[in-house]
């Protein structure tokens, strides 16, 4: 051997522990970039949950608010509010006899004929004691977004109290303080005769609240626009 083959061999010698420390490294990138895989696509579930269910309230806790936001939940056959949305409609009715709201805004799909659910919901809460006049009709609230969004922009809503029920309350608040509200919400019981269907919905959510970050990413305007002073004539009559 040479001198510059022997000066080589000592200036660059073999180092058998380098492939092993690389795959060692390779170990702790990979599932490093899995879990920011994970979180980024989480992100927006775990944003439209967490900041609904931080203004989550009890009947009994919910301060005095203007108005009373009820969603549509459905109607049955005989055109009568569905379980589920006499129990939002029963909080609202509660909520107005105790003096904590002022007006009830019901929301609701009036899409299509013979499917009315804001006149049910009106004549579901006069015979529990809210009077008519007190009572708002929204008749293109036909999701959750929408409803929200309207509720802000064509009602001129600033501060409301939302009813529905559990699972659905934390994406309906995220949505409507994203339309620009300041509101609670309350979360009435969600139990069902269905246990299946019950599991349908709360699964439902997960795709709803990623739906809901992108509504309120991308600012989309609901079905309908224009401005009704409903609400301010309703609160302005005492």
């Amino acid at each position: 051997m040479d001198d510059d083959a022997t000066d080589t061999a000592l200036a660059e010698p073999t180092t058998p522990d380098e492939p092993a420390a690389g795959k060692r490294r390779r170990r702790l990138v990979w599932p490093g970039a899995a879990a920011g895989v994970v979180l980024l696509l989480a992100a927006p579930l775990i944003v439209v949950q967490g900041v609904g269910r931080a203004h989550a309230r009890g009947l009994g806790d919910v301060p005095d608010t203007p108005v009373a936001i009820v969603l549509g939940a459905g109607l049955r056959p005989d055109g009568s509010p569905s379980t589920y949305l006499r129990r939002r409609l029963d909080a609202a009715a509660t909520l107005y006899g105790q003096g904590k709201v002022k007006v009830v805004l019901a929301s609701g799909d009036n899409g299509r004929v013979g499917y009315d659910e804001p006149s049910a919901m009106r004549d579901y809460l006069v015979a529990a004691g809210v009077p008519q006049d007190k009572i708002v009709l929204d008749h293109a609230g036909f999701d959750t977004h929408d409803s929200c969004v309207r509720a802000h922009e064509v009602f001129g809503v600033d501060s409301a109290v939302v009813l529905t029920q559990s699972y659905h309350l934390p994406r309906a608040l995220f949505s409507c303080r994203a339309a620009g509200m300041d509101v609670t919400g309350v979360g009435v019981s969600a139990a069902s005769v269905q246990p299946k269907q019950a599991v349908v919905w709360r699964l439902r959510e997960i795709p709803a609240s990623y739906k809901a970050a992108w509504d309120a990413l991308t600012g989309r305007a609901p079905v309908y626009g224009g401005h009704e002073t409903g609400v301010q004539d309703a609160i302005a009559g005492g």
